[in-house]
């Protein structure tokens, strides 16, 4: 399991040495028990046998790459912020921590393989219009889950439905 896999390279990092993996790690952890937290109260007001309690409210694998995924995407905000601050020894600082941090994330698709997937998708849902954004958007980021940035696919697919809204109109004309 994931948890244990992190735990273990936080006991390495801190047998190594290595204290800014061992803060990021310990950090992902928190936020991982605070996820478990979390949903340990949703389940308290149906589930009343302890023991089934527990073992519910731990995040399974996918749960815990989505946490590792919003983890990555407040570095990458941050990383923005600093570097339109002028602040790069922290932008820098915060780079470092997603590079640990992506290192437990499925490997990101290239523009060009998200632009693909778009693609299949507006055919797939004969979409043409920027109003339907929203549905696209939907349906690529539950296929492309943790192996894209959402950000960028938004970027495509606007572009795409863009492009496709221009070549639909000289068609007609």
């Amino acid at each position: 399991m994931l948890k244990e896999q992190i735990q273990k390279e936080i006991n390495d990092a801190l047998k190594s040495g290595d204290k800014i993996k061992r803060l990021v790690l310990g950090m992902l952890l928190s936020s991982v028990k605070n996820r478990e937290i979390i949903k340990r109260t949703q389940l308290n007001k149906t589930v009343n046998d302890k023991d089934q309690l527990e073992s519910q409210s731990q995040l399974n694998d996918k749960e815990i790459l989505e946490t590792i995924a919003s983890e990555v995407k407040k570095r990458k905000e941050a990383i923005e912020q600093f570097n339109a601050g002028g602040r790069q020894e922290l932008a820098q600082k915060e780079k470092i921590e997603m590079d640990i941090l992506l290192n437990y994330l499925p490997a990101q698709l290239s523009e060009e393989e998200i632009k693909m997937e778009v693609k299949k998708i507006l055919n797939e849902l004969d979409a043409t219009d920027i109003k339907e954004m929203g549905k696209v958007m939907g349906r690529v980021m539950a296929k492309l889950k943790g192996r894209a940035d959402g950000d960028l696919v938004g970027r495509i697919v606007k572009k795409e439905l863009r492009t496709d809204r221009q070549n639909a109109g000289t068609y007609f004309q």
